[in-house]
């Protein structure tokens, strides 16, 4: 039975809610869903609903929820040392030993973990140490930063700012200066139709280059991109991409952040996206499936190349000038390490890779004939399905018509809960790691019968 009590009062004249259209909420147009459990692939809301969470809360909850030996190592830290800090060398047992875990699992030329809380102020992080890593080595014109339209890095002022949608700029006085994006690697989207994956890859690493040549050289410090672009779409890089791209910027000494908010820790089926995608960052972004967000964590993790010019660096000038308070937060870094023991013991990598194969063979099996399924793709636990009024052009719905969120809210009638992704008719699935097979039917079902639902059956 749905309850009206003074807490959901309390939610619509309080609580100021994350991406949300706060009048809508306010006036009660949007009801709120107060969340109270879970356990692996499930949650349940205060009025007994249970839901199968396809997204994994925010592509987050990778092992699942409930998972006992996470909440017990963070209650055990808490017990035994609820806080202290890393400034000035101190560290506690869990942060160090996170710490080497993430480096044995990342790629051999990573060196060092820095801790903070969230993905966004780990991309703040990031542009400092490129723009102190210019200024060590005596480059002080070397500071812009590309990144993509369509990329997702974060909320802040500058992460913002690198973000390349829309929603994220709108009123905010973002980007601001220094900041540039280039082309996506949206190969559904090219406006080209007779352009081949590695042709479009091609064209893309031309874009860069051009943009490059433009502001000159020796002005662009660093371009940063997710593996797999995640919020624009979920949209996997074609054929060679990551290649061109690369050469791209080892021609011109640019350095590569490679945002693993996302993938990092097992979604695509590999440790890392910039391992399952040949990628050789020279600093890497991690964050959500660290903890898989039992408890809020985040890091930026330096190659070697760039940890000894950091090091020099403060021989020259004295400590690095950079910390947070709760940079490697002993609750945290217990959450984390246990995380990580659990995603080996499960095996979930390797889950992830042949359950999200299902997943999305499956997807494609149900859906891809049908006359406004303009696209299904994804790459490990990651599947978005595109919605079109026209397959063979392709043409687009208006937005006005949120064609895509009717098909989530009639999902989430039938118990399932997926993404309606910003910026187009896309349907996007992140689910828990831990999957399995007749959960991924379960998801496929729903996603068939609230297509056609609001768009009607593909012709017989």
């Amino acid at each position: 039975m749905l309850r009206n009590d003074q807490l959901s009062q309390w939610d619509q004249d309080h609580f100021f809610h994350a991406s949300t259209h706060l009048g809508q909420f306010a006036r009660g147009e949007i009801p709120n869903r107060i969340i109270t459990g879970g356990e692996g692939v499930y949650i349940t809301d205060r009025d007994d609903n249970t839901f199968l969470d396809a997204f994994a809360g925010l592509y987050c909850v990778n092992v699942g929820y409930g998972r006992h030996e996470i909440s017990d190592a963070i209650a055990a830290q808490a017990n035994e040392l609820s806080y202290y800090h890393s400034y000035v060398g101190h560290g506690t047992e869990a942060s160090i030993t996170l710490a080497k875990m993430i480096i044995d699992r990342a790629p051999e030329s990573m060196s060092r973990v820095y801790f903070g809380l969230s993905g966004s102020d780990a991309n703040e992080t990031n542009i400092k140490l490129a723009w102190y890593y210019n200024n060590v080595l005596g480059r002080p014109a070397k500071k812009k930063i590309i990144s993509r339209w369509r990329g997702y890095h974060g909320s802040g002022l500058i992460t913002g700012s690198l973000t390349g949608l829309e929603l994220f700029h709108k009123k905010f006085d973002l980007p601001l200066n220094n900041i540039l994006h280039t082309e996506a690697p949206y190969y559904y989207h090219r406006a080209d139709r007779s352009l081949s994956e590695q042709a479009f890859s091609t064209y893309c690493a031309e874009k860069l280059e051009a943009m490059i040549l433009e502001e000159g050289p020796d002005t662009i410090a660093a371009f940063i991109g997710e593996p797999l672009l995640g919020t624009g779409g979920l949209i996997p890089p074609p054929e060679g991409y990551w290649a061109a791209i690369q050469a791209v910027l080892k021609e011109y000494d640019i350095m590569l952040i490679a945002d693993e908010v996302v993938t990092g820790f097992g979604r695509l089926g590999s440790a890392f996206g910039s391992t399952h995608y040949a990628m050789q960052p020279d600093i890497m972004t991690i964050a959500k499936g660290l903890t898989s967000a039992y408890a809020p964590l985040s890091g930026s993790i330096v190659s070697d190349k760039v940890w000894q010019v950091l090091e020099a660096g403060t021989d020259e000038f004295g400590p690095f000038g950079h910390g947070w308070t709760y940079s490697a937060h002993p609750i945290c870094v217990a959450a984390g390490v246990a995380n990580l023991t659990l995603i080996d013991k499960l095996d979930l990598v390797s889950n992830a890779k042949h359950t999200g194969a299902y997943l999305n063979k499956a997807m494609k099996a149900a859906l891809s004939d049908h006359p406004n399924v303009g696209d299904i793709r994804g790459d490990g636990m990651l599947c978005a399905v595109e919605l079109v009024a026209r397959k063979d052009e392709p043409r687009f719905f208006d937005p006005a018509q949120k064609t895509a969120p009717s098909v989530v809210a009639a999902m989430l009638r039938r118990g399932v809960i997926a993404r309606a992704m910003p910026q187009g008719d896309i349907i996007g699935f992140a689910p828990p790691l831990c999957l399995s097979e007749s959960e991924a039917d379960t998801i496929v079902a729903a996603t068939q019968a609230s297509v056609e639902e609001v768009l009607g059956k593909r012709s017989p």
